[in-house]
């Protein structure tokens, strides 16, 4: 794909975003199944379901995957693409790149061994290795750009409010569906239940 393929593509939704700005605001969801047996979390990704797990440093298998490495590997995937848009936007040309993404994590925080030990990452760190021929001026650009728009990045160097939520199931029910889609049809299953419970009553008056 190069400049003017991207510009077509992305024309008509930027033409959109301005004129109706609500439709830029989509909301992306994970769903992840904790398995009744093992320390598993099996999370649905578009391609196939990966099975996360605890990191050997904490007691986990190599079986699974950590899901720091997930978090690191969001990072690189989506600097990584961020980074080819920009540079096919400018027509800068590259030969080959590599994105590398680290992240340092002291383990006696998250198996509370040191109450003064961070849970999560204390350091990550971004680095590419690009082949191209585009001049200094052009590189700056394009690594400005790149961390400007690169959601993950940007995501992890502002700190997004975060939610938490939580239903428990009594036995025999069905877990309730997530997200604001599932919280209406939980609703609406509650209203339903009630009135069949009003109408139950009534008739036994």
């Amino acid at each position: 794909m190069d400049a003017r393929e991207l510009r077509a593509k992305q024309a008509p939704l930027k033409a959109r975003f301005r004129e109706q700005p609500e439709t830029a605001r989509i909301t992306l969801k994970a769903t992840g199944r904790i398995d009744e047996d093992d320390i598993v979390c099996k999370v649905d990704t578009a391609r196939a379901v990966v099975n996360a797990g605890l990191h050997p440093a904490s007691g986990g298998s190599e079986q699974t995957v950590c899901s720091g490495d997930m978090l690191l590997e969001a990072l690189a995937a989506c600097a990584g693409v961020t980074l080819k848009a920009v540079a096919t936007a400018l027509d800068i040309r590259l030969r080959s790149g590599t994105v590398r993404a680290e992240g340092d994590l002291d383990f006696r925080g998250t198996l509370g061994i040191d109450p003064e030990a961070a849970v999560g990452f204390s350091d990550v760190r971004l680095r590419f290795e690009l082949d191209t021929d585009a001049t200094p001026a052009e590189r700056d650009r394009l690594i400005e750009l790149t961390e400007r728009f690169c959601v993950v990045y940007q995501t992890l160097r502002s700190s997004p409010r975060l939610h938490l939520e939580t239903r428990f199931v009594a036995p025999g029910q069905e877990q309730s569906p997530t997200g604001i889609e599932g919280v209406e049809d939980a609703e609406a299953a509650l209203r339903a239940r009630l009135q069949a419970l009003r109408a139950a009553a009534a008739h036994a008056l």
